[in-house]
C-alpha cells in the first residue's frame, strides 16, 4: 500500500508530501505514523521543509470514518492524536517549515498549517477547525498556535463558532503569509525553501528558535539569549560571510566555507 505521506530531498529541501488525495488526505494512524516517520529523518543537510499535498485539498482533518468504527472511540482518539502529536513536537526544532494549502485545511489539517513557519495559499484555500461539529476539542496544537497567530480572542471566536476562514481573510489575520494561484502553489513553495536552504542556515535556525522560545521566556532573560545568539552567529562562518559581503557590497555566499559546503550536504537515510 503506498504510504499516505512521502520524504524526499532536495537540495538542501526535505519535501514531505501528503499522498492521499482520493482519502482528501484525511489522517488516520497510518498518516500520522507515516507524517512522523517523514520528519524523523536525519535533518543535518536540511535547510529547509517543504510542506506539500497531492489532490484538490490540502488535508480535511481526522478520519472520522476510523473513529466512528473504533469500538474504543476515546481510546482510538487518544492514541491517534498521541501519534500525530509526534510529529508536532519536531516542528518547533525542525529547519525552517514551509507549506503550501491548496483547497481545505480543516481540523488537523489546519492544526498542521499553523504549527508551520511560512503558509503559502492557493485561492482555492479555506480554513476550518472543524472539531466543535464533531463535538470534540482541538488537537494537534492548533488551541496554542492559533491565538498565537491571530490572537486569543480571536481565536476563541473561531473555535466556538466554528468558523470558516477565506483565505484572503486568513490573509489578512496573519494565518496565510502569500497568496498564490492554485496552479503556482507548489512551485513556490519549493522556489522559498530552496532559497532558505541556501541562505545562513544557522542563523534562520536560530532566529526560529529564539521567536518559539520567546513565547515563554521573561523578557530580561530573552534579551540575554538574543545577545548570546548574535554574538555566535556573528563568529560563524556564515556571519564572517555574511559581514563581509555587505561590507564589499556583493552577494553573500552562505554555506560555501571549507566543511560547510552545501554540494556535500549530509543526505537522509
Amino acid at each position: 500500500m503506498t504510504s499516505p505521506v512521502t520524504a524526499t530531498h532536495h537540495d538542501g529541501v526535505l519535501v514531505v508530501r501528503l499522498t492521499n488525495p482520493a482519502g482528501r488526505n484525511a489522517i488516520g494512524m497510518p498518516f500520522a505514523t507515516a507524517l512522523h516517520d517523514a520528519l524523523s529523518v536525519d535533518l543535518s543537510g536540511v535547510g529547509a521543509i517543504a510542506v506539500l499535498a497531492d489532490g484538490d485539498q490540502f488535508c480535511v482533518g481526522g478520519d472520522v470514518r476510523a473513529m466512528a468504527a473504533a469500538q474504543d472511540r476515546g481510546a482510538f482518539i487518544q492514541e491517534l492524536a498521541d501519534e500525530l502529536h509526534k510529529s508536532m513536537r519536531l516542528l518547533p526544532t525542525a529547519p525552517p517549515v514551509v507549506v503550501g494549502v491548496r483547497g481545505w485545511a480543516a481540523g488537523a489539517g489546519m492544526s498542521l498549517v499553523c504549527a508551520c513557519d511560512v503558509v503559502i495559499a492557493g485561492e482555492s484555500a479555506a480554513f476550518q477547525p472543524a472539531y466543535p461539529g464533531i463535538g470534540v476539542t482541538p488537537d494537534g496544537g492548533m488551541s496554542w498556535n492559533l491565538p498565537r497567530i491571530v490572537g486569543e480572542r480571536r481565536a476563541r471566536s473561531l473555535l466556538l463558532r466554528n468558523a470558516v476562514i477565506k483565505v484572503a481573510q486568513a490573509l489578512d489575520w496573519g494565518l496565510v503569509d502569500e497568496i498564490v494561484a492554485d496552479e503556482d502553489v507548489e512551485a513556490t513553495v519549493l522556489e522559498l525553501a530552496g532559497r532558505l536552504a541556501s541562505g545562513p542556515r544557522e542563523a534562520l535556525a536560530g532566529a526560529k528558535k529564539l521567536a518559539v522560545e520567546g513565547a515563554t521566556r521573561p523578557y530580561g532573560d530573552h534579551l540575554d539569549a538574543e545577545a548570546a545568539s548574535i554574538a555566535a552567529r556573528a563568529a560563524s562562518p556564515d556571519g564572517a560571510e555574511g559581514i563581509a559581503a555587505f561590507v564589499e557590497r556583493r552577494p553573500a555566499r552562505f554555506g560555501t566555507q571549507p566543511g560547510l559546503s552545501r554540494a556535500t550536504d549530509q543526505q537522509p537515510r
